[in-house]
């Protein structure tokens, strides 16, 4: 019997292990990646994808520089990462840009190495404008260089604050991330916010929406779920 209880032990200490290490759970706390990500989503990252560097571990401990088992994120990727200015606060963004790539966005357009991505109309979404007011904001699918094709929203049209910017160039080591929101969402556009963020500051890849409720709901009011869950994310792959 004692050798059972040691081998669950251990079984439980393994699996606890291999959870820390390799899982990390995010809930969506902003807007800056609908209509991909909701406020009140919760989603699941997973680390193996990108290996592990010191921001991949709970509390960031000093223990090494750089990644083991290192992998670059890809374009199309929706990653979270620590933010260059502290190192220590969490976005989630999706990738648009790796090493040595020139980005530009132009009257809303996303332009990569010189070439404007491919953006076709998808109707509308109902967003809250600056004043409060519900509006139907234009919703597009956009197309990135490898094929990922992705949703995203002008809820300012194509006359944002970041809709017209320089060219970036993309240094060696570094990524340039965007949120699918294109004009709420504080990215790489902004260079004294957020900017190039380093391959080092990513913690991992989300990967699935494991639980979803109502912007502004509790998760743990379970006798409201019936009314608060947004069913149709459950469990759904993020991309």
């Amino acid at each position: 019997m004692a050798i059972v209880k040691r081998i669950i032990w251990i079984g439980i200490i393994l699996a606890g292990t291999f959870v820390l290490f390799n899982v990390r759970l995010f809930n969506i706390p902003s807007g800056s990646m609908v209509p991909t990500l909701l406020p009140g989503d919760y989603v699941l990252v997973w680390k193996l994808p990108y290996g592990w560097s010191k921001y991949s571990l709970p509390f960031s401990p000093n223990l090494f520089s750089g990644r083991i088992w290192g992998a670059e994120p890809k374009v199309g990727d929706i990653a979270v990462f620590k933010t260059p200015s502290d190192n220590s606060t969490d976005y989630i963004k999706r990738v648009v840009g790796v090493p040595g790539d020139h980005i530009q966005m132009i009257d809303g357009v996303l332009n990569i190495n010189g070439k404007p991505m491919a953006r076709v109309d998808d109707g509308t979404m109902d967003m809250l404008d600056d004043f409060g007011r519900v509006a139907k904001v234009p919703l597009y699918k956009e197309t990135l260089p490898n094929g990922v094709t992705h949703e995203i929203v002008e809820r300012d049209g194509d006359k944002g604050d970041y809709d017209n910017t320089q060219e970036y160039v993309v240094p060696p080591d570094h990524f340039f991330m965007m949120g699918d929101n294109r004009d709420n969402s504080s990215d790489s556009r902004n260079l004294s916010g957020v900017g190039y963020v380093p391959l080092e500051n990513f913690v991992g890849k989300a990967q699935i929406i494991y639980f979803s409720v109502n912007e502004g709901a509790s998760p743990i009011a379970f006798w409201k779920w019936p009314w608060t869950v947004r069913t149709g994310r459950l469990f759904s792959f993020v991309r």
